[in-house]
């Protein structure tokens, strides 16, 4: 039996290696969707209980909400994104079978755990990105 829970999160992010559009910086309103796989308890009745999803989920969502991708991967394509929220998400819910990311209404990427290439999920730089709110008090308001 599969379990499905969808979350939301908003972030920018560029693409260095895309010779189009991509290259500059932008944002997506991302959809991700988490499908665990298991039997129902016999005495819960429950694969998992979707409070759990949640609290496994949620606060890797709350740490890239609001964010430049950047920061955490050095080319945050949308395959590179699902496979860090799987590494972060993965160690708490051991139920986890696929995530769905959707960087726009049409176009989604979906994983399963495979391995890929170390490359694809390169860190990113802590240096400030033009997203990146001033924290020098001393910068101009707006």
């Amino acid at each position: 039996m599969q379990l499905v829970v969808d979350f939301r999160f908003c972030a920018a992010h560029r693409l260095p290696r895309h010779p189009g559009r991509c290259h500059r910086l932008h944002g997506h309103s991302y959809r991700l969707q988490v499908v665990v796989t298991g039997r129902p308890d016999g005495r819960s009745g429950m694969v998992v209980d979707f409070y759990d999803v949640v609290g496994a989920v949620q606060p890797v969502i709350d740490a890239l909400d609001g964010t430049c991708l950047n920061e955490a991967l050095l080319n945050p394509t949308a395959e590179a994104i699902v496979v860090l929220l799987w590494r972060r998400i993965a160690p708490d819910l051991p139920q986890l079978n696929e995530l769905r990311l959707w960087e726009t209404d049409d176009c989604q990427v979906v994983y399963c755990g495979e391995p890929v290439p170390a490359e694809l999920i390169a860190e990113g730089s802590a240096v400030s990105h033009p997203s990146t709110a001033p924290t020098d008090e001393s910068a101009p308001a707006l």
